[in-house]
């Protein structure tokens, strides 16, 4: 089974209880109870209905998410939260270009990294679902730059986060400071290592003996054990990767004076992540806020109490559709978004399995009516859609799935699955677009199909172009 060399459960106190590791697909019935469903009951009179999740989009949209801030819950179709969530995820409309790859964070909040290379790295990959053909070496420089602009920490998974946030972990910095310990006992040696770091400069686990004992992947060495745990606490950060190796720097010369001058309370950290959870969420209801964060027990109520007092800045809104309780909001929404018309076109891209627009499998489903799992956990021979199956996002939603490959410069698509009731004909181009847009982004010159379902997509996806 994959797991990331970098990966590791956060602290009791704030992780969460869905997907104990980076990257699984597993659901806690406990959490998704605090959503579960009641009969809906508007807060705002002539809700409308949910629209169907497969009706046929236009490519050009213009939609208003609904009334001004107060007053009450603002009431959303679903077709309407899905706009809304495109938007705010870079994914409808050109404003979204703007910037390039590190305003793209800064929307985002954080940026998911994986071990795993299929066509690019899963960091690359968000980059070019939002941006397009932006080159691999430019994505790269954006992320990983001196001075630092961003650094990696733990939010959902182990992601890269805007340098601006730094002050915002304060408070899981210091649940991993008093649990003092992570996966591994943490050595007695980490004061040794955090004065090599100080007196030799940022290093990588290579220079201090390697990160593995030479066992399987979780067995590792006392000297990565102990420069994990500093950048648990906060004494070291990585801003910057050689070779996909994390460099490991003192935070007080990485990190700019100012920030690392701020001492937020946890109360503080967790409201102002709420609303950078929220923004980039888009719409989002509590289990999508805790799962983005990755909160539990104190952490959680926190969270709680910044949406229910209004200090995330979050609107309450209604989704037709999604679970909620008589009388009350089922989700929040970020009131920016809420007051302006999500135009422009959709992108049609294929999307990381650790892209935040599906990160939460039950967010996926109740969006886009997706079930979506990512079966490089499952057993070669129980896969029902391949290793790696990325989602086809076209025209607002995920049309399909390719498990995609590559042999020399031929982008090979092992197996294409269309959704069900969706018409080959009419959704072949879209998927087509998607897989060649992906190979000319990654050098390929050539696409080749090898099964789909249903099976005409094969000749029709093969066909020259």
């Amino acid at each position: 089974m994959h797991r990331p060399d970098d990966a590791h459960p956060l602290p009791l106190e704030d992780a969460a209880p869905s997907d104990p590791v980076p990257g699984d697909d597993v659901r806690d019935a406990a959490l998704m109870s605090a959503d579960a469903a009641d009969d809906r009951h508007p807060l705002v009179t002539g809700a409308a209905q949910p629209t169907s999740t497969l009706a046929t989009p236009d490519p050009d949209v213009s939609v208003a998410g609904g009334g001004g801030v107060g007053g009450g819950a603002v009431d959303l179709t679903l077709d309407e939260a899905r706009r809304l969530i495109l938007r705010a995820q870079g994914l409808l409309g050109a404003d979204a270009r703007k910037g390039g790859v590190h305003a793209m964070l800064r929307r985002l909040g954080a940026v998911q990294l994986d071990t795993i290379s299929v066509l690019a790295r899963s960091h690359e990959l968000v980059a070019y679902a939002r941006l397009g053909a932006v080159s691999r070496p430019e994505v790269e420089r954006a992320y990983w730059h001196d001075p630092a602009r961003s650094f990696e920490y733990w939010c959902h998974a182990a992601c890269i986060l805007p340098v601006e946030h730094w002050p915002l972990y304060s408070f899981r910095r210091r649940a991993f400071r008093e649990r003092r310990f992570r996966w591994h006992e943490v050595p007695d040696n980490v004061d040794k290592l955090l004065d090599q770091v100080r007196d030799s400069g940022p290093l990588m686990t290579s220079d201090v003996g390697g990160a593995k004992n030479g066992g399987p992947w979780w067995d590792w060495s006392d000297s990565k054990i102990g420069l994990e745990w500093l950048l648990d606490i906060g004494e070291l950060v990585c801003t910057r990767r050689v070779g996909w190796r994390r460099v490991y720097d003192l935070a007080e010369r990485a990190i700019p004076a100012d920030l690392l001058a701020q001492d937020l309370t946890d109360e503080e950290c967790i409201t102002r992540l709420a609303g950078i959870a929220g923004r980039s969420l888009g719409v989002a209801n509590r289990t999508d806020l805790i799962d983005f964060l990755r909160l539990k027990g104190r952490f959680a109520a926190i969270l709680d109490e910044a949406l229910l007092s209004g200090a995330a800045g979050l609107t309450p809104v209604t989704v037709a559709g999604w679970p909620g309780k008589k009388g009350q909001a089922n989700a929040w929404a970020d009131p920016a978004l809420l007051a302006s018309e999500p135009r422009g076109r959709h992108r049609t891209t294929l999307v990381s399995p650790f892209d935040s627009l599906i990160w939460h499998r039950g967010r996926t489903e109740r969006i886009f009516g997706f079930t979506y799992t990512l079966e490089l956990y499952v057993p070669k021979h129980k896969r029902v859609h391949g290793y790696f199956t990325m989602p086809v996002l076209a025209g607002g939603r995920l049309i399909g799935r390719v498990d995609p490959a590559r042999e020399g410069t031929t982008l090979v698509a092992r197996q294409v699955h269309l959704e069900p009731g969706l018409s080959p004909a009419k959704w072949a181009g879209a998927v087509a677009d998607a897989l060649w847009s992906a190979a000319e982004w990654v050098g390929c010159d050539s696409v080749r199909v090898e099964r789909a379902d249903p099976p005409e997509l094969v000749a029709m996806l093969n066909a020259p172009r």
